[in-house]
């Protein structure tokens, strides 16, 4: 996989932009992850098909909802939306990836000159929107501290298929100390619409990942003794059953590269 374009260093007051500072910054030419960015405000993955693919991506969301939990939908066309005012889909996340026949072909930072009117944008619920509960809960996030995109795994499990869509779920790790590893899955647990309790704790091959150094999208992280990787669905999910079932045209987010919504985190939190 060819990797990812950044620029030379990330805003250093990225917490406290607001979102639409924030993409601003990205329709400006601003490439990077996007975990630690606006924080308290939710951050989301992207799938974008032809309408003629889009029932197939609903239906696979809806049965995988803890990959694929769907926050919104923008109609065929449609740049902008509840979950970004006055923003545009085409610009506004820092990097994108372009597919067609299951390859990626393309990683631009703006869309333009892909874009359709018969495109269906899927605004998938992402894991970063409960980082800021774990941090508050005194949990450290290796990847925010280190300034790199969080590791992602394509596992073992099999996505329920739709339609024409079939593929692994993918799934993102955080290594946890091992005395907060219960407090990681109460926190989170409380977010079911941002991917929830983590689908599985400790050991890595049993998910058939058999070297966390190696991660499938995103960068590796160091693992401390002490610590345990915890694994949360991603979702990516939809790209790994895109590069599977090789539709003939669809758009993504680079993963770890996400569009950061106007929607508050708290939105998303069951009491």
């Amino acid at each position: 996989m060819s990797a990812i374009k950044r620029s030379a260093s990330l805003p250093e007051n990225r917490a406290e932009l607001s979102p639409a500072q924030a993409r601003e910054l990205f329709r400006n030419g601003l490439v990077g992850p996007t975990a630690g960015f606006s924080r308290g405000y939710a951050q989301a993955n992207l799938i974008i098909v032809p309408k003629e693919q889009a029932f197939d991506v609903l239906l696979f969301a809806q049965r995988n909802p803890k990959s694929c939990p769907i926050l919104g939908v923008l109609d065929a066309g449609e740049t902008s939306g509840e979950l970004l005012v006055g923003g545009d889909i085409r610009t506004d996340v820092s990097q994108y990836y372009v597919y067609e026949n299951g390859i990626k072909v393309a990683e631009p930072t703006d869309l333009s000159e892909y874009w359709r009117d018969d495109l269906v944008t899927f605004i998938v619920g992402c894991s970063f929107t409960f980082e800021t509960a774990l941090m508050e809960g005194g949990i450290s996030i290796a990847h925010i501290e280190a300034g790199v995109n969080v590791p992602m795994f394509k596992s073992n499990i099999r996505s329920a298929s739709a339609g024409t869509m079939s593929g692994p779920m993918v799934v993102s790790m955080r290594p946890i100390p091992a005395s907060q590893v219960s407090d990681a899955v109460r926190i989170t647990s409380r977010y079911p619409a941002v991917h929830g309790a983590p689908v599985h704790i400790g050991n890595p091959e049993e998910l058939g990942i058999m070297d966390l150094s190696k991660p499938d999208f995103g960068d590796a992280v160091d693992i401390p003794a002490g610590h345990i990787p915890v694994f949360w669905a991603c979702g990516v999910t939809p790209q790994a059953a895109v590069m599977e079932s090789r539709p003939a045209l669809a758009i993504g987010h680079a993963p770890g590269h996400m569009l950061i919504t106007d929607a508050r985190d708290s939105r998303y939190l069951v009491p």
